[in-house]
């Protein structure tokens, strides 16, 4: 599936949710969902009532854009979360956590997981002290994940890490901003994942 190039922006008001796509622009308040919150195009003020199929897809819709997942990616990572004990839905938003790029913004390595995943198949990102340029790459609990070293001065990664000064970091992962390398700790709860999706209505989705 080929990536959408796009303007991310006119994404995250097509579905009404503040999918994180544009980092320090939305810090400031400048995002587009803030000025214009309804759907681009000619039509877009019109109120539309989706279907209950309507409103599954959308959800779908939403995890797969905020992590930059394809449909068929997307499928194996919900037929994974299926396999393992507990809530589906769950298991799903928790599994897609552990992926390199998310973890790297999560750390405040990058300000958004586009970034984030830019910078791993760039090669600035090392794990455990060896290079992975795969974005999916399944962060295992311990593991270390530093910038190499000559890309620790990399004027968006120094951003990125003062502006975690308003945003914070994740509380599963502790990072040395100074060095640039933070620990993967544990794998986060559900709960504590804040992100705009409903993951139920996804699992509704995929069960027909």
């Amino acid at each position: 599936m080929a990536r959408y190039r796009g303007p991310v922006e006119k994404l995250e008001r097509r579905l009404n949710a503040d999918l994180g796509l544009k980092g320090e622009r939305r810090l400031n308040g400048k995002s587009a969902l803030e000025k214009r919150p309804f759907a681009p195009g000619q039509h877009g003020q019109r109120r539309t009532k989706l279907s209950e199929y309507g409103l599954q897809l959308q959800e779908k819709q939403k995890a797969k854009i905020l992590y930059g997942v394809g449909e068929k990616q997307f499928r194996m990572y919900f037929k994974a979360a299926a396999r393992q004990e507990g809530n589906t839905g769950a298991n799903l938003i928790t599994l897609i956590e552990t992926r390199l790029d998310n973890v790297v913004y999560r750390m405040g390595f990058a300000t958004t997981r586009a970034n984030a995943r830019q910078f791993v198949t760039h090669g600035h990102i090392l794990v455990d002290g060896k290079k992975v340029d795969i974005p999916s790459y399944m962060v295992k609990p311990g593991q270390k994940i530093e910038v190499k070293e000559k890309s620790k001065t990399n004027t968006q990664i120094v951003r990125s890490l003062e502006l975690t000064n308003q945003t914070g970091i994740s509380d599963w992962v502790d990072v040395d901003k100074t060095k640039v390398f933070g620990i993967f700790t544990r794998i986060p709860t559900r709960e504590e994942v804040v992100i705009p999706v409903e993951e139920r209505l996804i699992v509704e989705l995929y069960s027909k």
